[in-house]
């Protein structure tokens, strides 16, 4: 079966990468492999993404121990707990049935692991039902240490139809960020990196970023050619604050490259939202 749909094929087809986009298609399966498995029982964080109830897409940061994400079958992945409370994800993954993308990303290792699939709720989380597994090259991917943790209690939540100063000065520091969007045929969940200011702020109300080289999938661009939904989550690394955005995006094509630029509709910073913290970064040797 072809691994990509005809949003990610017009976009391959437009760039002229559709042989390389069959080759590194092959790569997308159903079934979790012993070295992923092992991945993803060693990671401390997982990033998901999906639509909520009024249909906006959102990522959201989960955390825990070790072993709070494993994989529970060949095609299944058990999750201990779930995102803060108050997240924009928390009622649709305890009501199940939800679409779902997910990104394993390990900044120790410069690996990343997506899934994408159906959430169902457990007695102590909830579970994937794997419909594509599949493993990124480590373009793009900043190197950091983990730190000891910071028990220090998640801040008061702000919520806003629009960036604050402070949200755009996080947003211009930013040398990686997540992005969920929606297909016919699901969720996914990827990361955008680069040098700090690779992310540009065009306004309280947009955002924008220039498409670099990846994989040839155009997975994330290829779902914005037939749904313009998408949430991005940003982190500041040493703080382990969040700052979530739902709207819309959309992908100019030029000589120069393509740019993706995002409307915000809707803003949701979380202090201390996470409990991890990370080292300085070590930028990736492919950052233009």
């Amino acid at each position: 079966m072809d691994p990509y749909h005809e949003g990610s094929r017009a976009v391959q087809t437009r760039v002229g990468v559709r042989e390389q986009a069959d080759h590194v298609g092959r790569s997308i399966g159903q079934d979790i492999r012993e070295v992923a498995a092992a991945f993803l029982g060693l990671q401390p964080m997982l990033v998901i993404g999906a639509a909520d109830e009024a249909g906006r897409m959102w990522s959201s940061l989960l955390t825990g121990e070790p072993g709070f994400v494993r994989a529970t079958g060949p095609r299944r992945v058990s999750v201990t707990g779930g995102p803060p409370e108050g997240d924009p994800l928390a009622a649709v993954l305890a009501a199940g049935g939800a679409a779902v993308g997910t990104i394993a990303l390990d900044p120790r290792t410069r690996r990343r692991m997506r899934l994408n699939g159906t959430a169902t709720p457990t007695a102590r989380g909830f579970a994937v039902e794997a419909e594509q597994v599949f493993a990124n090259c480590p373009k793009y991917l900043q190197r950091r240490e983990l730190e000891a943790p910071d028990p220090a209690r998640t801040g008061v939540v702000r919520r806003g139809g629009a960036l604050l100063p402070d949200q755009e000065k996080l947003i211009r520091a930013a040398d990686t960020f997540f992005i969920a969007t929606a297909a016919a045929d699901g969720a996914d969940a990827s990361h955008r990196g680069g040098n700090p200011g690779f992310v540009e702020v065009t306004s309280p109300h947009e955002i924008a970023w220039l498409d670099y080289q990846g994989n040839s999938m155009f997975l994330t661009l290829g779902n914005l050619q037939t749904d313009p939904r998408a949430g991005l989550l940003f982190l500041d690394w040493s703080t382990g604050t969040t700052l979530q955005l739902t709207g819309t995006a959309r992908t100019e094509f030029g000589e120069q490259g393509r740019t993706t630029r995002f409307t915000v509709e809707e803003v949701v910073e979380t202090p201390h939202a996470s409990p991890l913290r990370w080292t300085a970064p070590e930028f990736s040797p492919a950052n233009p």
